[in-house]
């Protein structure tokens, strides 16, 4: 393969990796934000029951995102290490491997998200033992696993951001700002997790003001790519060693 041909390919990996990411942010963002966030009602079982029966379809459209999003960000990760392994292949396999971990995880704990749907359409008869009250108290409950599950993938999500933060600090051929802030990402995820099982009464998500790591790297991909002629240097210096 050439040179030239390599770089072309590098910087359509790069692009792909960003469009990847922005899948993957719309996909966790609407699954979140606009589903669970926006039908969930904390501590009032009776109102979350009637917001999801109300739209559903919408619900089940949110399920499926979150899945779909988790595929995607294989895609993602894989293009990074592709990208990045020239720079230290074992912490760019250490990116991989954490991500696979909060995959797993999370789609897993979809589980919980669906079960509560189970509950809520529950015609079969082993359920009819239980009074209305208690079948919407199923339905927060589970959804209220699902929230923890997610808090406990978010350790993963955290960590593969700081190697991930890191290779692009050492890389040369993007900017040091964006790893730097991707390392700061990964305290913001971690910092959240260690908040809520510890100090659950804590107001503050700490994640919502240090995720701008992600969003400066998804845009770099998206719009620049990579630094062509420093990127051959680093995969000539790699090939060399």
């Amino acid at each position: 393969m050439t040179h030239q041909t390599q770089s072309n390919s590098i910087q359509k990996t790069a692009r792909f990796a960003g469009l990847m990411y922005l899948i993957l942010a719309i996909c966790g963002g609407f699954a979140e934000f606009a589903i669970r966030q926006g039908m969930i009602v904390p501590g009032d079982a009776a109102a979350t029951v009637a917001n999801i029966q109300a739209s559903e379809m919408l619900f089940r459209l949110g399920f499926v995102a979150e899945l779909v999003g988790q595929v995607v960000f294989v895609f993602l990760v894989l293009a990074l290490y592709r990208m990045l392994k020239s720079v230290d292949k074992k912490q760019a396999s250490l990116m991989v491997v954490l991500v696979i971990v909060a995959i797993t995880i999370t789609c897993l704990n979809m589980l919980n998200q669906f079960a509560a749907l189970l509950v809520l359409n529950g015609g079969s008869t082993y359920l009819s033992v239980f009074a209305t009250e208690q079948l919407n108290a199923l339905v927060l409950l589970f959804l209220n696993m699902h929230h923890v599950g997610y808090l406990i993938a978010q350790i993963f999500f955290g960590l593969w951001l700081f190697p991930l933060g890191y290779l692009i600090v050492k890389s040369g051929f993007m900017p040091k700002l964006v790893g730097i802030m991707l390392m700061v990402a990964c305290v913001g995820y971690l910092a959240d997790f260690f908040l809520f099982f510890l100090y659950p009464s804590f107001p503050v998500v700490v994640s919502e003001f240090t995720f701008i790591g992600e969003l400066l790297l998804m845009l770099w991909l998206l719009i620049k790519g990579v630094n062509i002629e420093r990127w051959q240097k680093q995969s000539l210096a790699t090939e060399i060693a």
